[in-house]
This record gives C-alpha cells, sequence and structure tokens, in this order.
C-alpha cells in the first residue's frame, strides 16, 4: 500500500471461491485498511461498480470477456444464463446486441441494473433474477413474444452544435433496431456445475422448427458452456471427457473434437492440477427439435 496509493484494502481469501455458498463468493480476513469492498473496475469501455464480498468478479477473465464477446452481431440476442455483474452483458450491450441476462445472485442482480444504466445499455439489457434451469427455456419462449424496439438518434458533434456560422450538418435519420425472434447465443459460465444445465436445451424449439434453416434463414443457436477438467500438455484427454459429459447431458453423441461440430477451447489454469474451458457447440436439431415420447 505505501508503493501504490491507489490500494485502499488488503484482504486474503480464507477459503475457495464458491465453497461458502453457490454465489462463488469466499470468506475473508483484512490485512490493512478498512474493511470495505465496494471496488470500481473498467473492462471493455465499461465501467463496473459492485461490492466485491457478495458478488463473483475475475479480472483474469478480461480476455476471455472480449474473446466471446468478439463473437456477437450488432442486432443479434444473446441468452446470458449466468451473467453476474455483467462482463459479458455490457460490452456486448455496447455493440447493440440484445442482452437477456440473468443471475441467481440478488446482489449481482442489483449491480446488474445499476452498471446496466451507469453504461447507458438499459435499452438492450433484460435483467433478471431466477433460477438458470427455468430461465433457459423461459427467456426462449418470452423473446419469441417480445416486441421490443429501440430508436438509435445520430450523434451531433460538440463543434457542430457550437458552430452557428456554419450550416448544420446534412440529416441523418434515425434508426430503429427491432429485437429478434430467437437467440444466437447462450452462454453458461458456472464452470463448476454449467454442464448440468444443458439439459433444458433438449426439446427447446420442438414443434417450433418453422423458425430455423430450412425454412427460416435463422440458425438454431450456438452454446458456450463453461466447465473444468484437469490439466494436460495436449489437453486430449481433458476433450475426450468434455465431449463425452456434454454427449451425456444432451442425450447426443458429438463427433471430434475441434471439428465444426464442438470446440473446446482452453481458458485458463485456475489449480496445479485443474483447468478452465469452453466448450462451444451449436444446439443440434436432434437435440432442439426432440419431443417426448408419449406414453398410452
Amino acid at each position: 500500500m505505501d508503493k501504490n496509493p491507489t490500494i485502499r484494502t488488503v484482504i486474503n481469501k480464507i477459503d475457495d471461491v464458491g465453497e461458502e455458498n453457490e454465489f462463488r463468493t469466499f470468506k475473508y480476513e483484512v490485512l490493512a485498511g478498512p474493511d470495505d469492498m465496494n471496488v470500481e473496475v473498467r473492462e471493455q469501455g465499461c465501467t463496473f461498480e459492485f461490492d466485491y464480498s457478495k458478488v463473483y468478479w475475475n479480472t483474469r477473465l478480461s480476455t476471455e470477456h472480449y474473446r466471446l464477446v468478439s463473437r456477437f452481431e450488432p442486432g443479434e440476442a444473446v441468452c446470458d444464463v449466468m451473467a453476474g455483474v455483467g462482463p459479458f452483458a455490457l460490452p456486448a450491450a455496447k455493440k447493440r446486441v440484445w442482452v437477456w441476462a440473468n443471475d441467481l445472485n440478488p446482489e449481482s442482480y442489483k449491480s446488474l441494473v445499476e452498471n446496466s444504466k451507469r453504461n447507458k445499455v438499459s435499452d438492450f439489457v433484460r435483467p433478471s433474477d431466477e433460477d438458470g434451469h427455468s430461465f433457459i427455456r423461459t427467456s426462449a419462449f418470452d423473446l419469441l413474444k417480445s416486441s421490443r424496439q429501440v430508436t438509435i438518434h445520430p450523434k451531433i458533434s460538440r463543434s457542430a452544435r457550437s458552430s452557428s456560422n456554419q450550416e448544420p450538418p446534412p440529416h441523418t435519420p434515425s434508426e430503429t433496431l427491432t429485437e429478434p425472434k430467437t437467440f444466437s447465443h447462450y452462454v453458461l459460465n458456472l464452470p463448476a456445475t454449467a454442464t448440468t444445465f444443458l439439459p433444458n436445451f433438449i426439446g427447446l424449439y420442438a414443434s417450433y422448427e418453422h423458425l430455423f434453416h430450412p425454412d427460416a434463414d435463422t440458425k438454431l443457436p450456438m452454446i458456450h458452456v463453461y466447465c473444468f477438467s484437469t490439466k494436460s500438455d495436449d489437453n486430449k484427454a481433458e476433450e475426450g471427457k468434455i465431449c463425452r459429459e456434454i454427449s451425456a447431458q444432451l442425450g447426443y453423441q458429438f463427433g471430434k473434437v475441434g471439428d465444426e461440430e464442438l470446440e473446446i477451447r482452453d481458458v485458463r489454469d485456475v489449480a496445479p492440477q485443474k483447468r478452465m474451458f469452453c466448450a462451444s457447440f451449436r444446439l443440434p436439431v436432434e437435440v432442439a427439435f426432440r419431443k417426448e415420447d408419449v406414453k398410452g
């Protein structure tokens, strides 16, 4: 603290993240300074304010946040099932991506709402505080009925507004954006248990086949699910384990890892023998449209 005057509090974690409760918070002891865990951080042009003792945040994931958000296109709809305080949701909304952001932790939800306003992206963020299992399905059906629109007014530069002796700049018409009816991406960032949420995608769009290719231009959504596994030099064993786990949860056998069907990315090491991965795949037709067997 003597060498860095911006640091006001130093703590020591005395248990593993998520050991205390399902919200991925932790117990700590104060080593120096006041017991004040209210922080402000910036990432991808967004400002986040929250109580670090009550929510989950990891600055070491900033590169991963940027990588995934870069895959989202303006005008798409994204379902962030375990959104936290919004490290995926708010930068995506800055790109005019429609984000349905959910977190079970009431404190995370509170920070998500406040930070959406603080970063002026509330029009594109729909926050909620639900169980992720039910949210996967309810959000898909609610989006089908949604008719949200946002009108984007052209920005006039300060110099143009203050220049009274010049002709006014040519008029740029306002742009009205309409939320799509289906999600292009689902994000499940709860590595310890996220794969257990995958069965909620089974039959998600049963009886809605007409909304997707080949009957329409829309593709089924991409699923990005985070998980933990062991460590090896080439990750081959871990990729096999993750592929088998995802296949078992969905009741669908994926092909070879690394092809277009299933991509598994090494995110970061979290312990000497533990690594975080992100598995991305397009929701298979056989899963999305599966109908439950009706027994007579």
